[in-house]
């Protein structure tokens, strides 16, 4: 038996809606990673881009369990003396762009270099409820009904 390899003429690309209202942050991320790798096909191959496109929307709207809203904090550094700068989940969410809390628990999930990069090039994730990708038909997804520890 041949060990199956895709090539780009095999792969074929859906289109998904998740609605993220409600629904847990890292189960969230953990579904959109498997379906941008695409692993969740019989035809996944390791160093092709197999995965579907993906549209999140109401990212706003996430929820995190625990505690994580207000003691999960982001540290980075400005470079300059004393530049230790400081972020809480919360002031994200509520802050002026909330869609990079899911982009960069996706990303991580992601495996980096050329390919992940493509990869993510697929995730397309919004503030609200309206997107502009209804041209392209996608279907959604309620991540909800799949499990009852999605949803909070």
């Amino acid at each position: 038996m041949r060990t199956y390899s895709a090539r780009p003429a095999d792969i074929n690309r859906d289109w998904y809606v998740i609605d993220a209202e409600g629904v847990v942050l890292g189960r969230l991320a953990v579904y959109v990673a498997m379906r941008l790798r695409g692993k969740h096909k019989p035809t996944f191959t390791p160093h092709m881009d197999c995965g579907d496109h993906l549209v999140v929307v109401n990212a706003e709207k996430v929820k995190l369990t625990g505690r994580k809203r207000s003691d999960k904090v982001f540290y980075w550094h400005t470079g300059h003396p004393g530049g230790i700068k400081e972020r809480t989940m919360a002031q994200i969410l509520d802050g002026r762009y909330p869609e990079r809390v899911i982009v960069k628990a996706v990303e991580r999930m992601i495996t980096r270099g050329p390919l992940g990069r493509q990869q993510m090039r697929k995730l397309h994730v919004y503030k609200g409820p309206s997107h502009p990708h209804a041209a392209q038909q996608p279907v959604s997804v309620d991540l909800a009904a799949i499990n009852a520890k999605n949803k909070r």
